[in-house]
């Protein structure tokens, strides 16, 4: 097989090396008369197919580092380890997808420098080790993280034109090897099958924009306004969470809402606790040995302000974020302590913040008793009712005669057939579109969405009208001015006419030059 003017034997040997691992040069090659066979082409086409395997895999692990942080508290349940998982998951998929990509670049080389496709076994071996790595990966996030296939979705709606560019160039820039194999092989049908999937292929390509739907393609006049803020356990990354110490710098964010869950003690003290034990959030076992695998409701509150619930947070470092803390901070957060309802609320009224709190746990036996207590200190606290957001569903109706002024959040969508409307629901990200968004804005319905920390996902729901989010990055969205995109519509139209008018004339440029 001749190769194209300009491929010196040089380069050809060393391509040859890595790719099929053989020291032998060009023209021996030559003189062998070897050829890249049926066999190879295979190859070829499975190296391609992990590359892509991997290239949407690594696509997949970028999006779900918005919910990474519950996948670390889940290890450190079932394991009793902490460590960031992301970065594991990160450096892994970068070393998969960065094998794979060498060798397609390889590859690509060697059939622009007319040299045979003869892949090592060594390699082969290795592209099957990615390729179950990868599947297998696939299989564990569809059985035990199944929502995110919805977070990926909508990614798509931030992502879509931008992957629809990058796809288009990657493909035009495929048609140079392509052109190359179909001039140099003498088989005719496998040229006219070559050509059938390229063209049908880019055809769906050009076309794909009229399928693709996001919130961010509107006008600048048309942006719904900022969503709030509200502060996932306060500002769990610059601070313990769940702390006096977690609501002030919440409030240093401007979050209009202070979000956290309540537990009471055995003695009937309301407290902030999210974890049913007390192990990962406090030094319980250094304190109470013998006691630390109990729930957090069998603790009398005495027992609960001995525990540190500060040092944890330095020690194990749940978000990057820890290693910037200033020498005060650190100070500060190692001084933590469990804080009760009544502290929190009393913070929050002199911070002019609202309070959100789950009431855990709801299969408690004793639940009432919990209501009850509850309902006392927040009555007691002279703070204004309507800075009160109740979640909690068990004994909702009392709650609404004992406090009536509290705001009620549903954790649901509304009925057909509601009998009193919903004002305000708090709901995970994935369970509602962009138009259903749209939909509650216009019926004056509040849509509070949880847990959103990466700016991409604000700015979705941001151009999708949504009232506010809770967030574990509230000094990340806090300096977010406009959504990280925002395109007209006779913009996008520009652009997607430009970039597919460039890879037309590209890919006719790359036959006729290497005919």
């Amino acid at each position: 097989m001749a190769g194209p003017p300009g491929c010196c034997h040089p380069c050809a040997t060393c391509l040859l090396c890595l790719y099929s691992c053989q020291w032998i040069t060009a023209k021996k090659e030559k003189r062998k008369n070897l050829r890249t066979t049926k066999c190879d082409c295979s190859w070829f086409l499975f190296l391609f197919c992990v590359f892509l395997f991997t290239l949407v895999w690594l696509y997949f692990a970028i999006i779900i580092l918005n919910d990474f942080h519950n996948f670390n508290e889940f290890i450190f349940k079932q394991r009793k380890l902490w460590l960031d998982w992301s970065l594991v998951l990160l450096i892994a998929t970068s070393v998969l997808i960065t094998y794979s990509a060498v060798l397609l670049v390889l590859a690509l080389c060697l059939q622009l420098c007319g040299q045979p496709l003869k892949l090592h076994w060594l390699h082969k071996t290795l592209l099957i080790l990615i390729a179950l790595v990868v599947a297998a990966a696939f299989t564990g996030l569809g059985i035990k993280w199944a929502e995110e296939w919805r977070s990926a979705s909508i990614s798509l709606q931030a992502t879509g034109p931008f992957l629809h560019i990058g796809i288009v160039g990657g493909m035009t820039l495929l048609a140079w090897p392509l052109a190359s194999y179909i001039y140099h092989t003498r088989n005719t049908g496998v040229k006219v099958f070559l050509l059938l999937v390229y063209c049908a292929a880019m055809i769906t390509l050009y076309l794909s924009p009229l399928r693709i739907s996001s919130p961010c393609i509107m006008e600048e006049n048309q942006l719904p306004p900022k969503p709030a803020l509200f502060g996932h356990r306060g500002a769990p990354m610059l601070a313990p969470e769940n702390t006096l110490m977690s609501l002030h710098k919440a409030v240093d964010c401007d979050v209009q809402v202070f979000e956290t869950d309540v537990m009471v003690s055995a003695d009937g003290v309301p407290f902030l606790m999210h974890d049913e034990k007390l192990t990962r959030t406090t030094n319980v076992q250094a304190v109470f040995p013998e006691r630390a695998a109990l729930n957090s409701t069998a603790f009398n509150w005495t027992d609960l302000q001995q525990l540190d619930a500060g040092s944890w947070f330095l020690e194990r470092r749940p978000f990057r974020t820890v290693q910037s803390l200033s020498a005060g901070d650190r100070y500060q957060a190692a001084k933590q302590r469990i804080p009760s309802l009544e502290q929190v609320l009393e913070a929050a009224k002199q911070n002019n913040i609202s309070i959100m709190f789950d009431l855990r746990p709801e299969n408690h036996s004793d639940y009432q008793s919990f209501v009850n207590a509850t309902l006392e200190v927040i009555l007691q606290s002279d703070i204004p009712l309507q800075q009160v957001l109740w979640l909690p569903d068990g004994f909702r109706e009392q709650v609404k005669q004992q406090a009536p002024g509290v705001q009620q959040v549903y954790g649901r969508k509304r009925l057909q057939n509601e009998k009193e409307p919903l004002l305000h629901v708090n709901l995970p990200y994935q369970d509602m579109s962009s138009e259903e968004i749209r939909q509650y804005r216009q019926d004056n319905i509040s849509v509070n969405l949880y847990v959103v920390n990466q700016p991409w996902l604000f700015s979705v729901l941001w151009c999708s009208g949504v009232s506010s989010v809770t967030t574990n990055a509230c000094q990340v969205l806090k300096e977010m001015k406009h959504p990280i995109w925002l395109l007209p519509s006779s913009t996008y139209l520009m652009i997607w006419i430009v970039v597919d008018c460039t890879s037309f004339l590209a890919i006719l440029w790359a036959f006729v030059l290497l005919k």
